[in-house]
């Protein structure tokens, strides 16, 4: 036998040791996953602009607003930037609809992401869009039960850092079309992992200041 065949066969043998032990590692993670008898569905996603603005099911985020603020007596226009909220209405749901669900079938979310991508399919992070990010969340939903989570959806840096800061001051004439998409990261009582997503349109620009 050559040394090559001898290599070849040793260089095939490795990286199915490899591929076995990467397999069994996403196979244990995705057993925890689905091993929860609860699962989360997202009844209803809603934003609010920072400004003011009415609860809606798509958000308009404006990245500058023009206030007035006196200040010894004077009035001035001075530029300001709000962050924007969101809330999700999330169900827990019984995988299997004839079995008797307890406080332990209790999911609790602990934490979300926000990721943005263009609707044209351009999606480079401080470029394209806004940077995705992380927030924490300390809410539990009890088994066959609703609940209404808030969080925040577009933070006060993300309208200081390009691509949203390079829209300030253009008169409305630039805009960023955008779906947000918010994971939510939870575990029910017994540990087992829980995740759901909800998306929402969001398009960013400097819009028109009322007076």
């Amino acid at each position: 036998m050559s040394t090559r065949t001898i290599l070849s066969r040793v260089t095939r043998l490795a990286a199915a040791a490899a591929c076995a032990v990467s397999l069994t590692s996403c196979g244990s993670e995705m057993l925890r996953t689905g091993r929860a008898p609860m699962y989360l569905v997202v009844e209803k996603l809603e934003a609010t602009a920072g400004n003011g603005g009415s609860v809606s099911s798509f958000l308009l985020s404006d990245v500058q607003v023009i206030v007035d603020q006196t200040v010894n007596g004077v009035t001035k226009q001075v530029p300001t930037i709000f962050n924007d909220s969101a809330s999700a209405t999330i169900r827990s749901v019984p995988k299997n609809p004839g079995a008797t669900a307890t406080d332990i079938n209790a999911i609790t979310l602990t934490r979300y992401h926000v990721e943005f991508r263009r609707t044209d399919g351009r999606a480079v992070p401080g470029g394209d869009v806004p940077f995705g990010f992380d927030g924490g969340l300390g809410v539990s939903i009890g088994p066959n039960s609703s609940q209404n989570v808030a969080f925040e959806i577009v933070r006060h840096q993300a309208k200081l850092e390009p691509p949203l800061a390079n829209l300030a001051t253009g008169g409305g004439l630039g805009f960023i079309s955008t779906i947000a998409e918010i994971t939510f990261y939870g575990h029910d009582q017994n540990g087992n992992e829980v995740t759901v997503t909800g998306r929402i349109d969001v398009q960013f620009g400097d819009f028109a200041d009322s007076k």
